[in-house]
């Protein structure tokens, strides 16, 4: 199975230069954890809920006024639509990330694969390997 199969198809690339309170509200109304941070019609980062609190508001930027470009998380890993979920899987795994954007054969985002997806959509299995090795603190 490809990943085009069962990646979410409906992301928001938001631009690096917006507010935290803006990310945030993106978030909320689509019910998200992270959205693709884009520039120039190519993808520069990822932004999490998680960033924003622990790079952003822990780092005592505000949250109308601190920019996505200073938590987001620079030159983010991603994957390619035609990747196998095996592949992804594995992939996920050895960085331990629940998420990546997926990017066309022009390296344009098409989509964000989760675990979630892995999970409903794909292999059980190999989900549950992914997420052994994702949850494993690495020393």
């Amino acid at each position: 199975m490809k990943v085009r199969e069962i990646m979410s198809k409906d992301c928001k690339v938001i631009d690096p230069n917006t507010t935290f309170q803006e990310a945030a509200k993106i978030m909320r109304d689509k019910d998200v954890g992270c959205l693709p941070v884009g520039e120039h019609d190519r993808l520069v980062g990822i932004i999490t809920d998680r960033d924003l609190v622990v790079r952003g508001l822990a780092n005592a930027k505000e949250v109308q006024t601190g920019k996505v470009k200073d938590a987001m998380t620079p030159k983010c890993l991603y994957c390619f639509e035609e990747d196998t979920i095996e592949e992804v899987s594995e992939n996920m795994a050895q960085n331990q990330v629940r998420r990546l954007p997926v990017l066309n054969s022009s390296k344009r985002l098409v989509g964000i694969i989760s675990l979630g997806d892995l999970c409903c959509k794909g292999s059980k299995e190999t989900a549950s390997e992914a997420l052994q090795a994702i949850s494993h603190k690495k020393n």
